[in-house]
């Protein structure tokens, strides 16, 4: 990451550089700015002008006094004046511009001025100054760039590699004091993918831990069976039965884990479809419940559309649908009613199963298409797995379809699965 930032340090400050350069080039070859050396050879032409001015005009005692005075001013210049004799010597060219030949009362005089050299530190120093500067600040604000760009990057490196480390707590969002910006975006794309990946792994978890447990369960009762069999021979029948009933157990078990990973595993495999009538299935799915609701007197009873012909996995839609309404009628009181209509609302085809159970928490909405979870205050002395809401969420979802859960004004539970038509 350092190599990084020094490359981009080094991109930006040598772009400013170049460009405060060939401004300072552009400046010294159109003598933009003056130098220090011309600006002392002005001044020491204008004394010596106006040092001939006042020798031609007003005489000798008066450029003496000049002279003087311009010699100890703060910034003096030094002008010496010397009789050459007859004016025909001042007819003479002279190739020195600080040398001026005056005539005055019949006299030739030469004022000459001493040149001042200026050292090359005075020389050079006030017209680097500004430039120098200009450097420095381009090195500081490629600084801050630089840094500006590098701090969200070797961020989102950390966070990275925590997430390979499995390490999916980590949040890089609050570490970024920007505004909304690409950046901050990027880091809050990255603070819920990494949520979702911690999701993900405690919905892992918990779904071994709950496999285990219901695995656990019958794996035990079949030990203590067994144990009860070698004690007393003579209760091998009933024994033998209760084996049977613990090993089917077990298989509905694993064909329902085997079934949510199917629709889970994310694979791009075509579902096998068949032509079939949903209300059929409905009408079949609805006599047996009713016939399992009748010992508790619970009805169970179809209002809706008399057919609806369409493409889709049977078996799946099937299981799907089936979990739901046997669900309304395992958790319905007695003499209560399960309804269920179908009807199909544009294009798409609705079912909609309502009991007058006892519902369950608001807030628990939305965990009960999560494997093994039943809802706290109804899962106690009931029968499953906890798996059929989410085999019935994932089976419509692989249809393109959707499942949501409600809880009416009046009671019960309300669920209503979609199916585009």
């Amino acid at each position: 990451m350092r190599r990084l930032f020094w490359r981009i340090f080094a991109i930006v400050w040598l772009t400013m550089a170049t460009s405060l350069a060939l401004l300072f080039v552009i400046s010294f070859i159109f003598g933009v700015l003056p130098i220090p050396q011309e600006l002392s050879d002005q001044k020491t032409n204008l004394a010596i002008d106006t040092a001939a001015a006042l020798l031609a005009t007003n005489g000798v005692g008066v450029t003496q006094q000049y002279l003087t005075a311009v010699s100890t001013t703060p910034s003096p210049v030094h002008l010496k004046l010397t009789v050459i004799g007859h004016p025909l010597a001042c007819k003479a060219e002279t190739t020195d511009q600080f040398e001026r030949r005056i005539v005055n009362t019949g006299r030739c005089y030469q004022l000459t001025a001493a040149a001042t050299e200026i050292d090359f530190l005075a020389r050079n120093l006030p017209k680097l100054v500004p430039w120098t500067s200009a450097m420095l600040a381009a090195a500081v604000t490629a600084f801050w760039l630089a840094q500006y760009l590098t701090r969200p990057v070797d961020q989102l490196r950390r966070g990275l590699r925590a997430l390979a480390q499995g390490q999916f707590d980590i949040r890089i969002g609050g570490d970024n004091n920007r505004k909304r910006d690409e950046v901050e975006a990027l880091a809050h794309d990255f603070d819920v993918t990494a949520a979702r990946l911690q999701e993900f792994q405690d919905i892992q978890q918990r779904l071994f831990h709950d496999v285990s447990h219901e695995l656990r369960s019958p794996l035990s009762r079949l030990q203590a069976a067994i144990g009860l069999m070698k004690q007393n021979p003579g209760r091998l029948q009933a024994m033998a039965d209760r084996l049977e009933r613990e090993i089917a157990r077990m298989d509905d078990l694993v064909g329902e884990v085997l079934t949510l990973a199917r629709l889970t595993a994310g694979d791009n495999h075509p579902l096998e479809r068949q032509t079939v009538d949903l209300v059929d299935l409905l009408q079949e799915i609805v006599d047996d419940c009713a016939f399992e609701g009748a010992s508790r007197n619970v009805r169970v009873v179809y209002e809706g559309a008399k057919s609806f012909v369409t493409s889709v996995n049977g078996e799946l839609i099937y299981r799907a649908i089936e979990n739901v309404v046997r669900n309304a009628v395992k958790y319905s009181p007695s003499n209560t009613r399960v309804a269920v209509f179908a009807e199909r609302a544009g294009q798409t085809f609705v079912i909609t199963v309502l009991d007058q159970g006892p519902g369950i928490a608001k807030d628990s909405l939305a965990a009960i298409f999560q494997p093994f979870r039943r809802g706290n205050d109804i899962a106690e002395g009931t029968s499953g797995f906890g798996l059929g809401l989410a085999i019935t969420k994932h089976a419509f979802a692989s249809h393109s379809g959707h499942v949501e859960v409600e809880l009416p004004a009046n009671g019960g539970l309300l669920m209503r699965m979609t199916l585009p038509a």
